[in-house]
């Protein structure tokens, strides 16, 4: 006898599913399951999570509530399922996101697939050099302020998998769960920190953005990514006028605003001499402001472009302090660069795709650090900073090149720029 299912769905879904969850590795949920606890039985969770789904009696359990500091001050929290509640919403993903592509607007960055936050940039960057205002802006709260109702509308407008409305609207209303055990049923919003919660952030606002923009205002351009946004304008007049329609069309949709990260910047260049109030704004850790270049002539000339903003810097710099590798006098040099390697690679192809000078900043503190260890782990260095600094061993060359690398996505040409300047690592004395 067939055993059938009110539901059809694959578990080689399901096993897809998986793997990406073990990709992306990430810490337990509520039940503190890892991912190698459940890979120890895992025919039979996965088992377990298809005949759950397949059956109708799938409910997610509740979101683990984590607390992490933002770079700007204060928390934010984020929402951690457990593997298997993972696993179930990435199964999810796995199905809406071929369908919801084609919907989304090609200046919809965040979270999607062939596109990045370096394209993003990219466009802003252009668009800054042909008008002459921008309005950015910041939507307080997204993640905790999606109104259910809506979102539940737009995706039956997409999806007529009842089996998918069913657990997305069971996902929507599963309860966080803080560090004391207490359970918070919620009403709005979706955890952000779910494989699916970015999904369903941008089709939610696809509607409640992107396409009334388009619609209502197709001749101002605008890039955005997640609930971060630029619009680029004409006059400050219409950069005013932007910021009054958005703020109205937020609040009909239940959202709003932050009243501190959203303004109105002038594009200050040679071609535009004028003043403002703001010449510079933050857009996916760099700073598009004012800054001095030489064109194909060697003159130089004002430009408005993007390079690796403060805040960053700042955040690398304690990243740097937390290693506290001034104390690892035990380590060899290329332990030691095989430890730091991923991180410095990953800022260098990050922050080095524009202006990628600017991370000189970041080699020069690197050498500051690693020269204090270098005093520490040699006594002929001790009290020879000149020497620790100046120091050519092979070793020291080897862990410069291990850095150096093109682990970082970098392109030939901004790694050559990158190794013209002075070595991110140096070599103790002989």
């Amino acid at each position: 006898m067939t055993e059938t299912k009110p539901f059809s769905i694959s578990k080689a879904l399901v096993r897809e599913a998986w793997q990406r969850v073990k990709a992306n590795k990430g810490s337990a949920g509520i039940d503190g399951q890892t991912i190698e606890r459940f890979e120890s039985d895992l025919s039979r969770n996965l088992y377990r999570i298809w005949n759950r789904m397949s059956s109708g009696s799938y409910f997610p359990p509740a979101v683990k509530a984590v607390p992490i500091p933002k770079k700007t001050g204060g928390e934010r929290v984020l929402g951690v399922p457990t593997v298997g509640d993972r696993i179930a919403q990435t199964a999810v993903t796995l199905l809406l996101e071929p369908e919801l592509e084609s919907v989304f607007h090609e200046d919809s960055y965040g979270y999607r697939r062939g596109k990045s936050a370096h394209d993003a940039l990219a466009v802003t960057r252009t668009r800054c050099w042909e008008r002459d205002w921008v309005l950015e802006y910041d939507i307080r709260g997204l993640f905790d302020n999606i109104d259910h109702d809506l979102l539940l509308k737009a995706l039956r407008h997409h999806c007529d998998e009842r089996w998918v409305l069913l657990l997305v609207e069971r996902w929507l209303t599963a309860p966080m769960q803080g560090a004391d055990g207490k359970q918070d049923p919620r009403s709005v919003g979706t955890p952000q920190g779910g494989p699916l919660s970015p999904v369903l952030a941008n089709l939610f606002l696809h509607y409640a953005l992107d396409r009334w923009l388009a619609t209502h205002h197709p001749s101002v351009p605008f890039c955005r990514y997640a609930d971060d946004g630029i619009l680029h304008c004409q006059s400050r007049a219409e950069a005013d006028e932007m910021r009054k329609h958005l703020d109205a069309r937020l609040r009909q949709v239940g959202l709003e605003l932050h009243p501190e990260k959203t303004r109105v910047v002038y594009c200050k260049d040679v071609r535009r001499p004028g003043r403002a109030e703001h010449e510079t704004f933050d857009f996916l850790g760099y700073t598009f402001r004012p800054r001095t270049a030489r064109n194909r002539y060697g003159r130089l000339f004002t430009t408005f472009t993007p390079a690796i903003s403060r805040s960053a810097l700042s955040s690398i710099r304690q990243t740097v302090r937390g290693w506290r590798l001034h104390l690892k006098s035990h380590t060899s040099l290329a332990a030691l660069a095989n430890q730091i390697a991923p991180a410095v690679r990953g800022w260098i192809g990050y922050y080095g795709r524009f202006r990628p000078s600017e991370l000189q900043k970041v080699a020069s503190h690197l050498d500051r650090v690693l020269i204090r260890w270098a005093m520490r782990k040699y006594k002929r260095l001790r009290a020879h900073r000149r020497r620790a600094s100046a120091g050519a061993c092979t070793t020291g060359r080897e862990t410069g090149r291990r850095l150096r690398g093109h682990g970082g996505g970098m392109t030939s040409s901004r790694s050559s720029r990158l190794r013209r300047a002075r070595p991110l690592v140096p070599a103790p004395g002989s």
